[in-house]
């Protein structure tokens, strides 16, 4: 089996001290995604630098310090890790990264966030717009060579109803708007990609990947599922099991994402 995990950790500081050194520790993957690192390379602490003996490749915003931020952990260093891909705007802002192993091309994403009504909902229509033409394109070079393509990450957008436990009350909320739904409909419907998780778990709510740290959310399981593996679709037909690394309880959690882990017969 080949495991790909993918997680927000809401600050890789913040989550070395919470319990994310034993995670990478103890994960059984080959791949870590990682989204909205919020650190330079040099500023993640060797606690969790040195747990789990992976190798590290972070892509830091240059533009906003301290905030968003992907990274790809390997088992080796024999790849170099791209950076972007190719948008002026975006390439520099800690958005997306990918690395070439044997068989498959796996890509890092944080999408942005967006709010309703807001410029920064600007920038996300603009970003979606870019990177969906990238990666339709990117798919079908990787298909003519007979490589998978796969991308995780925090993708900010809960597709369905049964991605999201409230969703009669986040109609006009960013994450559940309709051009974005739809967005993520031609993604998989025309671009060539599979919702893998949603493919394994057709017919549940969830399993959702967010939950606010306001209230009882987590406790609840008042969740979002915005945490997705993209997959080109032969890879797809390869996924064996899917899950959702949740933590046993409110305090025991170290970012307000749980891993999404996928694992394909390869």
């Amino acid at each position: 089996m080949f495991t790909v995990a993918t997680v927000n950790v809401n600050g890789i500081r913040a989550a070395a001290k919470k319990g994310m050194v034993d995670w990478l520790t103890t994960v059984d993957a080959d791949v870590v995604l990682l989204q909205e690192v919020r650190a330079e390379d040099h500023q993640i602490p060797s606690i969790i630098r040195e747990a789990g003996q992976w190798h590290w490749q972070v892509a830091p915003s240059q533009t906003a310090k301290g905030r968003a931020g992907v990274g790809i952990l390997t088992r080796n260093a024999d790849s170099e890790a791209r950076i972007g891909f190719g948008s002026e705007e975006f390439d520099v802002a800690g958005r997306y990264m990918e690395i070439d192993l044997p068989s498959v091309t796996i890509g890092s994403l944080y999408l942005p966030s967006g709010e309703t009504d807001t410029p920064r909902q600007d920038e996300k229509y603009r970003f979606l717009e870019q990177f969906g033409e990238y990666v339709e394109s990117r798919r079908r070079e990787m298909e003519a060579e007979g490589r998978h393509f796969l991308i995780g990450g925090d993708w900010n957008i809960a597709h369905t109803q049964a991605d999201l436990k409230n969703w009669k009350g986040n109609k006009k909320s960013s994450g559940f708007l309709p051009e974005e739904r739809a967005w993520l409909d031609r993604l998989f419907d025309e671009r060539g990609f599979v919702d893998v998780v949603r493919r394994l778990h057709p017919d549940v709510e969830g399993p959702y990947s967010w939950w606010s740290y306001r209230g009882r959310a987590f406790d609840n399981d008042t969740g979002w599922r915005i945490d997705y593996h993209a997959v080109d679709q032969a890879l797809a037909k390869q996924a064996v099991t899917a899950w959702v690394d949740r933590a046993p309880s409110h305090d025991t959690r170290w970012s307000d994402h749980a891993p999404v882990l996928v694992s394909y017969d390869l």
